[in-house]
């Protein structure tokens, strides 16, 4: 049968996975290999997209891409034992100085060398709250998978010379999307000293995916396993102790968002990157796995490449895996010749027909082979989380098939009626009280010392009232942002990504485009700048033509003018019915795009959906702070010098009278 035949509840195991090219590789790198048990939770309330967990995680599939997998039904979900309690295994002691590590073992950097570490994880993971401890910036934080949508720098706190750079999140280290190749860039040419791999420890099988990877790299690294506070809270454990000596590098539990654990992070970080002790292990394909097939081949391809990885500067390792699984990129790179292409590929050809998988899928699954022997060494998983309980229950609402899209239009209706009818206006009356008895300060001030009529008109008729007037909305852009934030943190914004998908998809779009849409109505730049998570040229470009038709709340001043001047008694209806008109013209528009600009399909919906969290009160300021700094830098910029040319017009006469 097929993956979309599974009614809500059913578990199936994955027989094979069907399909081609980079979709394929992504479907694998996320988990889904034969063997790999899937339960249905549920569907979406039109009917596709599907929500599964698998790995201990839920993922998003479109009900055509659950047609090209074949599995088979269980009658019940495989139990997962609890290991057996094993012999305390002595501290290794990565990453620490001491018996372990002699200070000047290793290979060390030279005196005064400028650190560089790469911060990498999976969307999601808690990357940008991990890089805000580390360095005590600013940078946004959301519970919505793909908030760092390009690299950030920023300097370590406590260290003279350590930068360290917030990659944007990915789930390995194949080419899929931008975001991939954006860190796999960076970290083969910019050649950071020290990895910082954050893994959510609450969904680790999948989270150590791209651990395996990184590891091939042979770059000294440290592992950030986040989340632990709440793996504790549900009565899971982590022995840290067999998990360093089992993946050869030091591994550190932390609650990034508590900054419990972050210092010491810090330290065994740059420990190992002044000293660079690389990964103790990077062969995890073993001899007795499935008759060794794959470890015959990984190991064949290592000798006949390893002197062209050397010339272009890519560690063997890595690029044998990644040319085994196809990747064009890393195989032009090595620029190997016609006869050592083909020895290549009758050594993959035997490994498959030994392995009885395809290249691909057989190098997924040993990686993950590997994963399953540590976490079952290492890792005890609580038999309940409440975490995930919690979001079941919300979800019963919040994505149910008759309540999810009234649960919306509920949630935006409160959020603009707050935001346009009770708050903002009521902030907007302080604010230009506020305003006002400091102008009349002001004028009494510049009347009592005889100032010019000219100077003090600039600054009364001019700049209190131009600037003044367009500070009075900045309360609707604070609060509007407020809300938007509260809605992504908490992890609703990822739901109506997958409740919007299917309806999105008649327009050409994929769910995750609702995500860019929803911030357009606060304001177009960060809208658009949003659009850089979108994995799909296509889709970017498609969004960033059509938010400008969202009503943002620069456009605010505008309806309220003429609505106010014209209609006052309505006032409220027709700025509600200006947004939904543009939201109609929009769609008109989208749907012109499909049919000529942007030809064929939206790429498919694959995303994890996060668990709903508290919203953090530090988050929500910071993001706050940083919109109303944003909006006051162009208030008294460009604004003010609009202001100034509109006084200078009004009070002057074409001979300067």
């Amino acid at each position: 049968m097929k993956l979309n035949n599974l009614k809500p509840g059913q578990t199936a195991r994955v027989i094979s996975l069907g399909g081609e090219g980079a979709l394929r590789q992504h479907f694998l790198d996320m988990g889904i290999l034969p063997e790999t048990e899937m339960t249905l939770v549920k569907l979406a309330p039109m009917g596709d997209p599907m929500e599964f967990r698998l790995h201990g995680y839920e993922l998003t599939l479109r009900v055509s891409d659950a047609k090209n997998i074949e599995v088979e039904l269980l009658d019940k979900a495989t139990e997962q034992k609890t290991p057996a309690k094993k012999e305390t295994i002595e501290h290794p002691g990565l990453g620490e100085d001491g018996k372990y590590h002699k200070k000047g073992s290793g290979n060390p950097l030279p005196e005064g060398t400028r650190l560089k570490f790469a911060l990498v994880g999976n969307q999601n993971s808690g990357k940008t709250t991990l890089f805000n401890q580390l360095t005590g910036s600013n940078q946004h934080v959301g519970n919505f998978p793909g908030v760092t949508v390009d690299r950030k720098d920023g300097m370590i706190r406590g260290q003279d010379n350590a930068v360290v750079t917030d990659l944007p999140g990915i789930y390995s280290m194949s080419p899929y999307s931008s975001e991939e190749l954006v860190s796999r860039n960076f970290i083969l040419n910019e050649k950071p000293h020290c990895i910082i791999n954050i893994v959510d420890v609450t969904s680790i099988d999948r989270s150590l995916y791209l651990t395996m990877q990184l590891l091939e790299l042979g770059i000294p690294m440290v592992l950030a396993l986040n989340m632990m506070d709440e793996m504790k809270g549900n009565g899971g454990s982590v022995d840290i102790n067999s998990m360093e000596a089992m993946l050869g590098i030091p591994v550190v539990p932390i609650s990034a968002s508590k900054n419990h654990g972050v210092d010491e992070l810090i330290r065994h970080a740059v420990h190992v990157a002044k000293n660079q002790e690389g990964p103790l292990r990077q062969d995890f394909c073993s001899s007795d796995d499935n008759g060794g097939a794959v470890h015959r081949c990984l190991h064949a391809v290592i000798h006949l490449i390893e002197d062209h990885a050397k010339a272009a500067e890519i560690p063997t390792r890595f690029a044998a895996s990644k040319i085994i699984g196809g990747d064009n990129l890393i195989l032009e790179q090595l620029k190997l010749d016609d006869n050592e292409k083909e020895m290549l590929e009758h050594i993959v050809i035997q490994m498959e027909n030994e392995r009885g998988l395809d290249r691909n899928a057989a190098i997924a699954d040993m990686r993950y082979a590997y994963i399953r022997r540590v976490t079952a060494s290492c890792v005890t998983k609580p038999e309940r989380s409440e975490e995930r309980i919690r979001s079941q229950r919300l979800d019963t609402i919040l994505t149910g098939k008759f309540t999810a899209i009234p649960m919306f239009i509920l949630i935006m209706g409160t959020v603009f009626f707050l935001t346009f009818f009770v708050i903002g206006p009521f902030l907007q009356d302080l604010l230009a009280m506020g305003i006002g008895a400091l102008q009349d300060v002001v004028a009494r001030g510049m009347e009592s010392i005889n100032v010019n009529p000219a100077v003090r008109s600039l600054v009364i008729e001019g700049i209190f009232e131009g600037v003044g007037s367009v500070l009075s909305f900045l309360p609707l852009i604070v609060i509007m942002f407020f809300f938007l934030s509260l809605l992504e943190d908490s992890g609703y914004i990822a739901r109506v990504a997958f409740v919007m998908d299917k309806l999105l998809r008649k327009i050409g779009l994929s769910g995750r485009s609702i995500v860019p849409m929803l911030i357009g109505f606060g304001c177009t730049v960060p809208a658009v700048m949003s659009t850089r998570t979108l994995p799909s040229d296509r889709d970017r470009k498609m969004t960033i033509l059509l938010t400008p038709f969202m009503s943002c709340t620069a456009k605010l001043p505008i309806y309220g003018f003429f609505v106010n001047a014209l209609f006052p008694k309505i006032s409220w209806i027709l700025i509600t019915a200006l947004y939904l008109l543009g939201i109609l013209v929009g769609i008109l528009v989208a749907l012109l795009f499909k049919k000529t600009l942007f030809k064929g399909e939206a790429v498919p919906f694959v995303m994890e959906l996060p668990n709903y969290r508290m919203p953090q009160a530090k988050n929500v300021i910071r993001l706050l702070w940083e919109k109303t700094k944003d909006f006051l830098h162009r208030a008294f910029t460009v604004i003010l010098i609009a202001t100034i040319v509109v006084w200078f017009l009004k009070s002057f006469d074409f001979h300067f009278n």
